[in-house]
């Protein structure tokens, strides 16, 4: 473990001007205001309800990059009208039935290190924070199971889990000091060790939901099941929009005692991929497979023009030696690096300082992670890195493989570059002509739209091309099934909601007569 977070929420970057309390929003969709009668409503819930500027203008930002070049203008994307924090299951089906029966948008927030402003209040009305929803609530050890609340931040159970019990759940994404079980649920999050452990939609054993209406429901439960379809992955990756996850139950595993790492470079990216499938397909692959074009790996560890593979793994000393033959066997021939470059990878893994450092000197920066199976893998790593590379304003393009699979992988491209002029309207649409330069060539060579990060706001605009429209006609009948009056989530997965049109091309449009609606 490293060292342990605070336990809330970490501000991605300081907001400039005269500070929180007198921050504007970037956007200009119509927000809904609560007057005090329906204040006093809130607050008769039980739960904690603020309306502090300072409050308002931390709780409605994420992570989110382009939001984050807003700050130095004392910008975020929308504010709340109030920010609601409960304590109980009861306190949040209390919340949103009184939210659901008089039209307020809520967005469900908890850590906010999401990076597409998934927690970014379009509309106005309700943040709803789920912090105070923290802590284990009990550990099957035999079993390997841990019931946990959905507000508790990733680091702080992992500390428990090891400390107390010897389990681990193995999730280990960049942002674990920043970001909450909830948070991993709701975006279909992915860890470094996936490759081990699985991704967040593998791990999850059940949940606890409360519906729109207020309605609670206790979903899977068992090891596997064929009762219908799984309404565990009905949520997972909802991103808010069909239900608010108040707790889980994940799998765990005995903390590991034996670990392995070893480093190699390949002539080019395409050689190093297929070295990756080969492993993975031979069905024991180690824990971490991370390998770096030339530029990033140059970039970040001095390697020269080749491309380089990372490989760490953890578990079982005699499942750990297997998978470093089988590595070992399917590297043969290319060029051993010190295993210090993974040790390197081990030391910075979590840190996120970079992204603040960078855009507070006018850069333009973002990752974009998706995923595309190992036949097309080597069309699209050069379709999309050179598409958003071919954008004016574009310095580098650049991408590694985070995770792979028997069927693909994800493929990370890095992207930065400066606008022609320093101003907000010009950052924008650099940003944007990236994303829809990156995201497109993506999706056009079979690449999926997202692997892990989720869509948010950053991607609504795309989900129509990525779902289809047999798809997109399921999902939204869902959404309108499980959330009638659309107060959940507002804006977010491309969705349309009553409440106006939401920014960025193409992102869901509705009657604009509706844009007042709520108190």
């Amino acid at each position: 473990m490293t060292t342990i977070g605070p336990g809330r929420p970490t501000p991605p970057i300081e907001l400039g001007g005269e500070g929180p309390a007198f921050t504007t929003a970037h956007f200009t969709t119509a927000a809904v205001e609560l007057d005090t009668e329906f204040l006093d409503a809130l607050a008769a819930t039980g739960a904690l309800v603020s309306v502090d500027p300072t409050t308002l203008s931390e709780s409605s930002r994420d992570w989110w990059p382009l939001a984050m070049t807003w700050a130095a203008a004392n910008e975020v994307g929308a504010i709340a009208a109030a920010v609601v924090q409960p304590a109980s299951v009861d306190q949040v089906a209390a919340v949103m039935r009184l939210c659901s029966s008089s039209g307020i948008p809520v967005t469900p927030a908890a850590g906010r290190s999401g990076v597409v402003g998934g927690s970014v209040p379009l509309f106005g009305g309700v943040i709803l924070d789920m912090c105070a929803l923290t802590g284990i609530r009990s550990v099957d050890s035999e079993s390997g199971i841990v019931d946990v609340w959905a507000g508790t931040f990733g680091d702080l159970m992992e500390a428990e889990l090891r400390t107390s019990y010897g389990l681990t759940v193995g999730h280990w994404p960049q942002s674990i000091a920043l970001s909450t079980i909830g948070g991993w649920l709701a975006c279909r999050g992915a860890g470094q060790l996936s490759n081990r452990y699985g991704k967040i939609e593998d791990i999850v054993v059940g949940l606890d939901v409360v519906l729109a209406d207020g309605t609670f429901v206790q979903t899977g439960g068992h090891a596997r099941q064929a009762v219908g379809p799984d309404l565990d992955q009905l949520f997972v990756g909802s991103e808010g929009t069909l239900g608010l996850i108040t707790a889980a139950r994940l799998r765990a595993w005995n903390v590991p005692d034996g670990e392995a790492r070893s480093a190699w470079s390949f002539p080019s990216f395409e050689e190093g991929a297929d070295a990756c499938r080969r492993i993975v397909q031979r069905g024991l692959a180690p824990a971490a497979l991370r390998l770096y074009d030339a530029a990033e790996a140059d970039r970040s560890y001095g390697t020269g023009d080749v491309a380089v593979l990372l490989v760490f793994d953890e578990g079982d000393p005699i499942v750990v030696d297997a998978a470093s033959r089988i590595t070992e066997q399917e590297c043969a021939g290319r060029t051993r690096l010190d295993d210090a470059l993974v040790e390197k990878w081990l030391g910075h893994r979590n840190d996120v300082s970079a992204l603040e450092a960078l855009i507070s000197k006018g850069f333009v920066v973002d990752t974009m992670e998706l995923t595309v199976s190992w036949t097309d893998l080597p069309n699209l790593y050069v379709t999309v890195r050179d598409a958003i590379a071919s954008v004016p304003g574009v310095l580098a393009a650049s991408a590694h493989l985070s995770h792979s699979y028997s069927d693909g992988a994800c493929l990370y491209f890095t992207f930065a570059g400066k606008p022609a002029e320093d101003n907000a309207v010009a950052t924008d649409a650099l940003y944007t002509a990236c994303w829809d330069a990156g995201a497109s060539a993506g999706l056009a060579c079979g690449g999926s739209l997202s692997h892990h990060h989720g869509i948010g706001i950053n991607r609504a605009r795309f989900m129509a091309d990525a779902l289809g429209e047999g798809g997109t006609q399921v999902l939204h009948a869902i959404k309108a099934a499980l959330d009638p009056a659309g107060v959940l989530n507002p804006g977010k997965l491309g969705m349309p909601n009553p409440f106006g049109t939401a920014p960025f091309p193409g992102a869901a449009i509705a009657d604009p007569a509706a844009s007042g609606a709520g108190q």
